[in-house]
């Protein structure tokens, strides 16, 4: 199968200005990418050259195989933007039939209910979106955004407006579209919840694509803590498998050992380092 979404030395110049400056990025199908980077880096331009909105000044986007823009991508993919609005006099119900007709899917009343249970909306079908919470609406928009089955979903801050309850949810959602099959690129700024639910991390600044793996990869090791019964021993400098010989060592000058922490960087520590190392 061909990625459900891929770039190849994508740019995009508007004017003097590098927005992309030769990306590749790749999503395989059912995988949760994470998008990061700071206001400005190009994460939106890149989402928007996917959905076809925007065309590249070089190099070129896939989705499903398709020349992102053409008819076949556009009906391989889902997209949620930020800030988004939906008519406030629409039914849950009637909100997805619209998209359904606009997709050209024809899953019916069979697809919108199983949506509306997806983000557990099921109760609120016939309820105008003007009376949907915040956070509700946030649902509903991520249940749009699976019309028609596509291969990939963009989705843009899609727990921006909502409480842990309500994020943990999405979380929830992630993983059944995972277990579907459907690759996710989630661009967010809580890097708890991307490090959570993402499969790898994509980290982009000034147009560049300068970090990308797993969250564990992209966490450096942060040494080892060694709890003793004078107090705990730091080693910044050592790895998990230092750990057998700083045992051996403290236990051979008589001291007593309660607990060993490999300590290991976090996400956040990782597009920190990534983000001053591109300003440089």
């Amino acid at each position: 199968m061909p990625p459900a979404l891929a770039t190849h030395e994508l740019c995009k110049r508007y004017g003097d200005r590098v927005a992309l400056d030769g990306v590749d990025l790749e999503v395989g199908p059912g995988e949760l990418v994470g998008l990061l980077g700071p206001n400005g880096a190009g994460k939106s331009t890149l989402v928007k050259i996917a959905c076809g909105l925007v065309h590249p000044s070089g190099g070129h986007a896939e989705v499903a195989g398709a020349p992102a823009g053409s008819p076949a991508a556009r009906a391989a993919l889902g997209y949620l933007a930020e800030l988004f609005r939906f008519p406030g006099w629409c039914t849950a119900d009637e909100l997805l039939g619209l998209h359904q007709r606009l997709a050209g899917s024809p899953g019916a009343s069979a697809e919108r209910a199983d949506l509306l249970e997806l983000v557990g909306l099921s109760d609120a079908a016939g309820r105008r979106v003007e009376q949907l919470s915040k956070g509700m609406q946030q649902r509903l928009g991520i249940a749009q955004a699976l019309v028609g089955q596509p291969a990939v979903v963009l989705l843009d801050e899609p727990t921006s407006a909502l409480d842990p309850a309500g994020r943990r949810a999405v979380r929830g959602m992630l993983e059944e579209l995972r277990r579907r099959g459907v690759a996710v690129l989630l661009n967010s700024h809580l890097l708890g919840e991307i490090e959570q639910v993402c499969d790898r991390v994509a980290i982009v600044a000034r147009g560049r694509l300068v970090a990308e793996g797993t969250p564990g990869e992209l966490g450096r090791p942060g040494g080892v803590e060694i709890e003793t019964a004078a107090g705990t021993r730091s080693f910044s400098d050592a790895g998990r498998e230092d750990v057998p010989a700083l045992v051996a060592g403290l236990v051979g000058k008589g001291e007593r050992i309660y607990a060993v922490r490999v300590v290991q960087g976090t996400l956040e520590d990782a597009y920190l380092r990534a983000i001053e190392e591109a300003q440089r």
